[in-house]
């Protein structure tokens, strides 16, 4: 498969489209995407910051580094969000190529300690990522899975 990862502050003519991309995976109100992307095209910080897998010009994966991914542990961050790879995409090592970057470009930043919440039970540790522990994410009622990444 070939593909690249870009950082949306390289690109930043695509927000709009990953803006939506986002949103269609997650359904989190696409309004809350382009101002985070919005806010990382400033560069006046570090965080947030959007990444992407492009194949040709379509987005094929992508993910977020944002403050607080929705929980009640605001001591933890920052943390990587919406990882997500397309479905028929999976299983090709994109999501892990994400991963691997980000945690590479944000320890260029300055940022070596990145957290992340998940459902996911073994897919993480594959790149470093190790569990931490649970926390209460926003108005959910069951505890989540937090995990850390050391640079």
């Amino acid at each position: 498969m070939n593909y690249s990862i870009i950082r949306l502050t390289d690109k930043p003519e695509i927000m709009e489209k990953a803006a939506y991309w986002f949103h269609e995976k997650w359904g989190i109100p696409v309004e809350a995407y382009q101002e985070s992307m919005a806010d990382s095209l400033t560069a006046k910080f570090p965080v947030p910051q959007w990444y992407l897998a492009m194949e040709n010009n379509n987005i094929i994966g992508g993910l977020g580094v944002i403050e607080n991914d929705f929980h009640n542990r605001k001591d933890l961050t920052p943390n990587v969000c919406a990882v997500y790879t397309e479905e028929n995409k999976r299983r090709q090592g994109v999501a892990g190529s994400l991963l691997n970057y980000v945690c590479a470009d944000m320890k260029i930043k300055g940022i070596d300690t990145l957290y992340l919440i998940t459902d996911h039970t073994s897919f993480y540790e594959r790149y470093g990522w190790e569990f931490l522990c649970m926390v209460q994410g926003d108005g959910e009622p069951d505890m989540t899975r937090m995990y850390i990444h050391r640079g």
